[in-house]
C-alpha cells in the first residue's frame, strides 16, 4: 500500500513559481512511477507530467514543457513539480499519483494505482 500527500500549493502571481512535492509512505514506492495531473473547475483531470522509478523516462503536457520539471528523491520517497513561468491557466487542484507498473511513465490517469489528496495552486493575472 502506498499512500501519498501532496504539498506547496499555493497562491503566486503570473510568472512565478512553485515547487510541489508528492511525499509517500510505503517502501514500494520507490519502485513506482509518478505522474502529476491536475484539475481545474468543470474539467476533467488532465496530464501534467511523469516519472518513470529510476528517472530515466520522463513526459510532459505540451502545455508545461519548457517551464515545469519533474524529478523524484527515492532516497526521500518524493517527487516534486517544479513550475516556472506561471500562467493563470495553470491554475487548478495538482494531484499526484503512483503506478506500480514502475518501469513506464504514464499520461493515463487510469493506470495510476494510489492518489493524493491534491494541493491548490492558484495563479493570479
Amino acid at each position: 500500500q502506498v499512500q501519498l500527500v501532496e504539498s506547496g500549493g499555493g497562491l503566486v502571481q503570473a510568472g512565478g513559481s512553485l515547487r510541489l512535492s508528492c511525499a509517500a509512505s510505503g517502501r514500494t514506492f520507490r519502485a513506482c512511477a509518478v505522474g502529476w495531473f491536475r484539475q481545474a473547475p468543470g474539467k476533467e483531470r488532465e496530464f501534467v507530467a511523469a516519472i518513470n522509478w529510476n528517472s530515466v523516462n520522463v513526459l510532459y503536457a505540451d502545455s508545461v514543457k519548457g517551464r515545469f520539471t519533474i524529478s523524484r528523491d527515492n532516497s526521500e520517497n518524493t517527487v516534486y513539480l517544479q513550475m516556472n513561468s506561471l500562467k493563470p491557466e495553470d491554475t487548478a487542484v495538482y494531484y499526484c499519483g503512483a503506478d506500480r507498473r514502475g518501469a513506464v511513465a504514464s499520461m493515463w490517469s487510469y493506470e495510476y494505482d494510489y492518489w493524493g489528496q491534491g494541493t491548490q495552486v492558484t495563479v493570479s493575472s
